[in-house]
């Protein structure tokens, strides 16, 4: 092999390198521009975890005071004993549905039509989210 081709050569992989190099440094820039604004996501998805955690962990009061009538059959914190059907562990969107359907009669119980006909939908939701986090105070 003569100088030429030896020297053509090398610049050839000099030049390859370059691009290379040139290549996965703006791959590393793309990259850390993308996870710059996925830390600003996970930071922003973070705070509104702790908000909705809060609310979770802090129900109105008035729902705990709501509920008192509840629990002479379901219990104070909705494990009931014996025939009554318990909603322990049940979320509050789910027991506020059911309080919903018991009120409107699309949901059929013999007790629960007329309890729930006493409370507005102002007082269902706060009696669901006390019922639907009390379980997880208690875990």
């Amino acid at each position: 092999m003569d100088c030429a081709v030896l020297f053509l050569t090398i610049n050839q992989e000099k030049n390859i390198m370059q691009v290379t190099i040139r290549s996965m440094l703006t791959a590393c820039f793309v990259f850390s521009a993308l996870l710059g604004t996925g830390a600003e996501a996970v930071a922003a998805q973070k705070k509104a975890t702790k908000k909705a955690v809060t609310q979770v962990c802090n129900p109105d009061p008035r729902g705990q005071i709501l509920a008192l009538s509840c629990a002479s059959c379901h219990g104070t914190d909705g494990r009931s004993v014996g025939i009554i059907p318990s909603f322990y562990g049940k979320s509050p969107e789910y027991l506020e549905a059911a309080l919903k359907d018991f009120k409107s009669g699309a949901r059929y119980s013999t007790v629960m039509i007329r309890h729930a006909k006493g409370y507005s939908d102002e007082e269902i939701r706060m009696i669901a989210q006390y019922f639907g986090t009390v379980w997880q105070k208690n875990k």
